[in-house]
């Protein structure tokens, strides 16, 4: 008996020696992870800082790069396109006014009564419609048809409050969001579909004309009177509430900035400069590139996977379309190098584009104690059934750094602005940018950012 009673507690012994050396080594393990993890965000760290130095050479190499685009084509990043509007609201704008905005599956029709400084906007209507997809990919008759038909039914509704000036046409501001070569205020020429759209024949056709041809196939005595870009209409809508607004940023799904600029200075204008003595400037700075840009190792892959790797790269950095997948991207490291979310990696974890930036948003914007909307995100999206809160913190610091990045770098291009314009603290002229977009008016994070001394 007391050989077997010695023998059992040789073999407990050995098991518990066992048991603890396989303890110890789960251990290691999991300090080695978190080791190589704590390594992957401090390299992030490091390479998207933007310390003010880096910010002041991001901000001169935008002002240099607005400098060469306004000498001549193609020698800028910077497309700097002449918008041909030289004169933007005061105020003082008294009637009845259409705009028409098409920038993606759908598009919206908007009426207002002006009246004038004290009355400002008596009353104002809005009607959104959805583009058929099929309409996105066939003809350019059947899409302006459509679009025009559905003007038809808008301006049928005018109710009271909304008159018409007697003998007057009604005109219509046209917010293309499309890729156009201006030729004039009220013409300009497809360069590009984009956002799903694929119709034949339009490349290098004027939209305002078919646009017009289609309201007169309809019946509707309308004309447009003005086409812009969203950013130049944000300037317009800006100057119309502030004569004091100079410039206009977008900080959407994607970016732009457009500005007010000196005719005299734009050396790639020809024919005579306009009375105003200023002309809008859309800049498409979102195909802004720098070699004093913050750039990753996943901020490179991103570009060179994606449908147009080598332009648009500040529109790549800041913008709504492109911050979460970055975070994506460095998750997928973690996951593969760290193990951060388990011994497996997540598939839907390897998938482009599937955390967007409203998702990013969210977690990044968590407050609870254990992070609950992260762990909720993290299950539903990207398929990760269990984190620990370790992990979760992870996720957070992530989006931080990512998003901070991007509105510190936003920030600095509207120092590069200003100070093309002379504006960037060395006077004594009160400035105001014109702000729109789902990333400046939803990510706080991003907004308190970007806006912090």
């Amino acid at each position: 008996m007391g050989k077997v009673a010695i023998g059992a507690a040789v073999v407990c012994a050995a098991a518990a020696v066992a048991v603890t050396a396989l303890v110890v080594r789960h251990r290691m393990r999991s300090a080695e992870r978190w080791a190589r993890a704590a390594a992957v965000l401090r390299e992030l760290e490091e390479k998207c800082a933007t310390p003010v130095e880096k910010l002041w050479e991001v901000a001169d190499a935008m002002t240099k790069e607005m400098h060469a685009g306004l000498e001549s084509e193609d020698v800028s990043k910077l497309k700097m396109i002449i918008s041909y509007v030289d004169k933007l609201p005061t105020g003082d704008e008294r009637g009845l006014f259409y705009a028409l905005d098409l920038g993606g599956t759908n598009f919206r029709a908007l009426r207002v009564q002006l009246g004038g400084r004290e009355g400002r906007v008596v009353r104002q209507e809005a009607k959104e419609v959805s583009i058929p997809h099929d309409l996105m990919v066939g003809g350019s008759d059947e899409l302006f048809d459509f679009i025009a038909s559905a003007l038809v039914e808008f301006v049928d509704s005018e109710g009271e409050g909304f008159h018409l000036h007697s003998g007057r046409q009604r005109e219509l501001g046209f917010t293309f969001s499309f890729p156009v070569k201006q030729t004039s205020v009220a013409s300009g020429t497809l360069i590009k579909w984009t956002k799903g759209f694929n119709i034949d024949g339009m490349v290098g056709e004027d939209v305002v004309s078919e646009l017009n041809k289609a309201l007169q196939r309809q019946g509707l005595d309308m004309k447009v009177a003005a086409l812009v870009n969203d950013t130049v209409g944000t300037l317009a809508g800006g100057r119309y509430d502030d004569n004091d607004v100079v410039v206009a940023v977008i900080l959407g799904t994607g970016t732009n900035a457009a500005y007010v600029e000196r005719a005299d200075a734009i050396k790639k204008w020809q024919g005579p400069l306009p009375g105003s003595g200023e002309i809008v400037i859309n800049m498409e700075w979102g195909n802004f590139s720098s070699s004093h840009l913050p750039m990753t190792e996943y901020d490179n892959a991103l570009d060179v996977e994606s449908l147009n790797p080598g332009d648009q790269i500040y529109e790549k950095l800041i913008s709504g379309m492109y911050l979460g997948e970055i975070v994506r991207r460095v998750l997928l490291r973690l996951a593969v190098q760290t193990a951060l979310f388990g011994d497996t990696v997540p598939p839907q974890l390897e998938t482009p584009f599937v955390l967007r930036t409203p998702v990013m948003s969210a977690m990044h914007h968590d407050t609870s104690a254990d992070l609950k909307v992260v762990r909720a995100k993290l299950k539903e999206f990207l398929g990760i059934s269990s984190t620990s809160l370790k992990a979760r913190k992870v996720v957070v610091q992530i989006c931080d750094i990512v998003a901070k990045r991007g509105a510190r770098l936003a920030a600095a291009g509207i120092v590069g602005i200003l100070k093309k314009l002379g504006r960037d603290g060395s006077g004594m002229r009160r400035t105001v940018i014109a702000m729109d977009g789902g990333l400046y008016e939803h990510y706080t994070v991003f907004r308190e950012c970007l806006l912090a001394p």
